[in-house]
């Protein structure tokens, strides 16, 4: 039978990491593909126990529908973790709405603002679930290269005025960058960045989508102001989760922004889902009330800050006589991006999985198709002796893919 499919759905494609992530199952491989966390820093037995009370205690609400907003007593601890984290004052509860994971907020956003042929301003490389989630919505995007403090301002301008010397401006939508040790490269935008972004925002009348999942991820340095600290909920829209510091498995996202944009998203959320699960709201909720989550997630950011070092000393041990080879050497977060050039990560990519070690080729995060000499290594969830090998195997495929292209070192 032949299916009558939307136009939409004729489009879709699989995700790319979804799919190399299947690898990661083949025995005695060592995958440095998802973002996953490891789950050895998830608080199961504080959750076990609240979980049970809960579910026997708030049992009319945890097991029935929720408010679309989200719980109550969640919104209520997340505005004091806002305050915390962020120095953030005067919001309140219509300011925030909870999702499934900041992947649905990534969609609600984009079904609230972008109309097919709508412009979006991103990086790359850039955030492939962002990427995805602006696509479904046929935004074209205005593509600017990531420096080593942040997006690169000058092309933002440069896009921007164009747009507007075109009359266009008004299809700009919103600027989206991933503030804190991005995903996949690991940068972090600068404090000045953060700044003349906003400058750039309000000069260009344009909004602003900040997606901040790995912030507190922070292994040295000082925690900079957010970039809605700045230019307030007029002009920023701020997506956190909780997959990072407490466990994926909530699937609890966050949107602080405007009341008015709150109120049109939680009206296309109503269009989605209804409302996110309450046991797992209420569940965050009593764990926030009575465990201090920003003490609780020290360890967890103590084992990435030794794992990445472990990472970071690897790949000096093996690639330091490749020509030219670079890496990022995050501050934080669970990525870091390495570059081998005249390399197509893409093509490498079988010769890695003949050696059982499996990575994102950077090509998966670039906002048009285009090969790609860089790939995302995350490092979270290995061993501390899984990085090496799987460093050493990456080496080796390397070696590999450089011999049966007869390339050589330049």
């Amino acid at each position: 039978m032949e299916f009558r499919f939307s136009k939409l759905a004729q489009k879709l494609k699989s995700s790319m990491i979804r799919e190399l992530l299947k690898y990661a199952n083949v025995p005695g491989a060592v995958s440095f593909g998802g973002g996953t966390p490891d789950p050895e820093t998830f608080p199961r037995h504080q959750l076990a126990e609240i979980a049970r009370e809960v579910i026997e205690k708030e049992y009319k609400y945890t097991l029935q529908y929720a408010t679309t907003e989200g719980d109550p007593e969640l919104i209520k601890q997340l505005l004091l973790l806002l305050r915390r984290i962020y120095g953030l004052d005067g919001l309140s509860s219509e300011n925030i709405l909870i999702t499934v994971g900041s992947q649905q907020a990534l969609e609600l956003v984009g079904k609230v603002l972008l109309d097919p042929g709508d412009y979006v301003v991103v990086g790359d490389p850039e955030y492939l679930g962002a990427l995805s989630a602006f696509r479904m919505r046929e935004a074209k995007f205005l593509v600017v290269k990531f420096e080593k403090d942040g997006p690169n301002l000058d092309q933002i301008e440069y896009h921007l005025k164009r747009m507007q010397k075109e009359g266009e401006l008004s299809k700009v939508k919103f600027i989206y960058v991933v503030s804190n040790f991005q995903n996949p490269s690991g940068i972090t935008t600068s404090l000045a960045k953060r700044r003349a972004l906003v400058e750039l925002a309000e000069r260009y009348d344009v909004l602003i989508v900040e997606d901040d999942p790995y912030g507190v991820l922070r292994f040295k340095g000082e925690h900079l102001p957010s970039i809605m600290n700045f230019g307030g909920t007029d002009r920023v829209i701020l997506l956190n989760t909780f997959s990072k510091i407490l466990c994926p498995g909530l699937r609890i996202g966050i949107v602080v922004a405007d009341k008015q944009i709150i109120r049109k998203l939680v009206l296309a959320k109503q269009g989605s889902d209804l409302c996110s699960s309450s046991l797992t709201m209420r569940l965050a909720a009593r764990y926030l009330e009575r465990y201090d989550v920003l003490e609780q997630v020290k360890p967890a950011i103590d084992l990435y800050k030794k794992k990445k070092e472990v990472m970071i000393e690897a790949l000096k041990e093996e690639f330091s006589d490749v020509c030219d080879v670079d890496w990022t050497d995050p501050d934080g977060g669970l990525f870091v991006w390495t570059t081998l050039p005249d390399i197509d990560t893409m093509e490498m990519f079988k010769y890695a999985e003949q050696r059982k070690v499996f990575y994102i080729p950077g090509e998966a995060f670039k906002p048009y198709e285009e090969p790609s000499s860089s790939m995302r290594m995350s490092f979270c969830l290995p061993s501390f002796d899984q990085i090496k090998e799987g460093v050493h195997r990456l080496k080796l495929a390397y070696l590999d893919y450089v011999e049966a292209k007869g390339l050589k070192c330049r």
